[in-house]
């Protein structure tokens, strides 16, 4: 039966409880799918949301409790209808319902033992009821009860939609310490008596606040210990034991080269940890940290490798959770990230100098599959490109795995380095991608992979491909980053010694070769085809077209005035003049 709004608002309005639920229930039923609503119904929506809200804080029955939280998620999907449920006092009320009362003002309820009994009769299941104690301890006197998730799991449905959608909430959950509660019940992560859903809604919320305040992300980072607290969090839930140290396996699998599958739930759950730990680490590879901090995050990176490893019900959620841990592999000291050669080779590993490379090669094959959909590149690439360049530029077996799988000695020489469906080619195309941060990622990642040298990487990428880098990086003229890297050698295919003297460093193949344009013309005609060009060069200049540029004594570019350019000219034909032929070094 479908019952028109003010009709529900005058049956909340009687104060009995039985004509509340029923209008309740009638309701959500019809709502339940709803995230559009009729204009010019806010008023009424906002005044429904007031009576409800008047009814949690009286002594209800557990299924009109139930009934009023549902309401509240629904309206709560009302950006314009939010009011109601966005201050200080509205908010007391649901952390209580949720479980997580730490404000000031929230009080604990005493369990009304009797009440459980008559629902277990007459409400089919609905058994428990909700209880509040500040700080989520058992208060003294007490007695311990089973509390009521289904409520406690409506109630945090509706925290997560207001917080997300009103600033005044999230303020108001700050004040309230909200966090201070879900840090509490976060720490009872192997405690039995709390469901999927309670975990589950508590992570979500407390991935939003972090993320929309970061007074309360600096609180859970620093005065909570956060890291150890959603590192701890994150093993109970892969149910992860420790053969070693910084060598992580699955409980009851230990040794097993091949992991089963991580279940629907564990997998959404430790998603929502690790995109909490994004929030709360991400400033942390910018600052330096003490041997403490050091081995907490060291410990996370462990964790981490093992999550990069494991695969879920589905290529989609797998390829999810692999891209929520990149993510936050790249928020770790970098000096941290040694955990990821750490374990023993084992029989079916991929060993490269005596170290085991599975991650890696895990890390690599995910970047190409990223690199392979060419769309949102900045969001989906950048990240494990990046993760990638700094671990080859702290970790020198990384780096020499990642070049012999990326940059193996040439034998193409054919064709331009960004012709082909190899690795190299694919990375050589994004350093002319229309995204600045796209192709310097990329550039920086292959020059890394040479040990930043301009030579290598002219020959790996042509000189047209890496002039961006070397001219930011003030390398135009050659030479080599400081940086430490180890002086191994870079051996030569017999195909790319011989065809060598023949290669095009600007373009990085062999080229056939061109005819001389100006064969048969005098040294006079030759000098007014230059001045000719020149003086484009100065027209296309003076109307701000083109900006003609040169190398500077430090490598960078700067630009090159009119003057300069003609002089240039003149002076290479007076050369000429007093030459024969010219000399070709390159």
């Amino acid at each position: 039966m479908k019952m028109d709004l003010n009709a529900i608002i005058e049956k909340m309005e009687t104060g009995d409880q039985d004509a509340a639920l029923t209008a309740l229930q009638t309701y959500n039923k019809e709502k339940s799918q709803c995230f559009l609503f009729t204009p010019g119904e806010e008023e009424d929506r906002e005044r429904l949301g007031e009576l409800v809200l008047g009814f949690l804080e009286r002594d209800l029955q557990p299924s009109c409790q139930l009934a009023c939280l549902e309401t509240i998620r629904i309206l709560s999907r009302d950006k314009k209808s939010l009011a109601p449920f966005a201050t200080r006092h509205a908010m007391q009320i649901l952390i209580r319902h949720a479980g997580l009362g730490q404000g000031e003002g929230v009080t604990p309820e005493i369990p009304d033992l009797e009440v459980i009994v008559e629902a277990l009769k007459c409400l089919c299941n609905i058994v428990f009821i909700l209880i509040r104690h500040a700080g989520l301890g058992q208060g003294e006197g007490v007695t311990p009860e089973i509390p009521d998730l289904e409520v406690i799991v409506e109630a945090l449905k509706c925290l997560c939609n207001i917080v997300f959608n009103s600033d005044a909430a999230q303020e108001a959950g700050a004040e309230l310490q909200l966090i201070v509660g879900l840090a509490e019940r976060l720490k009872q992560c192997r405690e039995p008596q709390w469901n999927h859903e309670v975990r589950f809604f508590d992570l979500r919320l407390t991935f939003l606040i972090t993320a929309l305040r970061v007074d309360v992300r600096a609180q859970l980072a620093r005065e909570l210990r956060g890291v150890s607290l959603l590192s701890e969090a994150l093993d109970a839930t892969l149910g992860l034991c420790w053969p070693d140290m910084y060598e992580v396996a699955r409980a009851g699998f230990d040794g097993c080269s091949e992991l089963p599958l991580l279940g629907r739930q564990e997998t959404e759950r430790a998603m929502e940890i690790l995109k909490i730990l994004f929030n709360v680490t991400f400033d942390s590879n910018r600052r330096k940290v003490d041997e403490e901090e050091a081995a907490t995050y060291r410990h996370l990176g462990a964790i981490l490798r093992h999550c990069i490893m494991s695969t879920s019900e589905g290529e989609e959620r797998t390829e999810e959770m692999h891209s929520h841990t990149v993510n936050l592999l790249g928020n770790l000291p970098l000096p941290c990230l040694d955990v990821l050669l750490m374990p023993k080779v084992q029989q079916g590993s991929i060993e490269y100098m005596g170290v085991n490379m599975d991650a890696v090669m895990v890390l690599l094959e995910f970047m190409e599959k990223r690199l392979g959909r060419g769309n949102k590149l900045k969001e989906t690439l950048l990240p494990s490109l990046n993760l990638l360049t700094e671990s080859a530029r702290i970790h020198r077996e990384t780096r020499k795995f990642l070049r012999m799988k990326v940059l193996p000695p040439l034998r193409d020489v054919k064709n331009r380095p960004e012709v082909g469906n190899a690795l190299r080619n694919k990375i050589v195309r994004l350093m002319t991608h229309i995204d600045t941060d796209v192709k310097h990622c990329a550039a920086e990642f292959l020059f890394v992979l040479c040990k930043e040298s301009v030579s290598r990487f002219i020959k790996y990428t042509g000189y047209g491909n890496a002039a961006g880098l070397l001219a930011a990086r003030g390398l135009m003229r050659g030479g080599r980053d400081p940086g430490h890297y180890s002086e191994d050698e870079d051996s030569d295919t017999e195909e790319y010694r011989e065809a060598k003297p023949h290669i095009n460093p600007v373009t990085g193949r062999v080229e056939e070769e061109q005819p001389n344009p100006m064969e048969g013309m005098t040294e006079e005609q030759k000098e007014y085809e230059a001045m000719k060009l020149v003086n484009m060069f100065d027209k296309l200049s003076r109307e701000q077209v083109i900006q003609p540029m040169k190398i500077g004594a430090d490598g960078k570019m700067t630009s090159l005035e009119p003057q300069e350019l003609r002089f240039l000219a003149r002076q290479q034909f007076g050369e000429s003049n007093n030459s024969d032929s010219d000399s070709d070094t390159n």
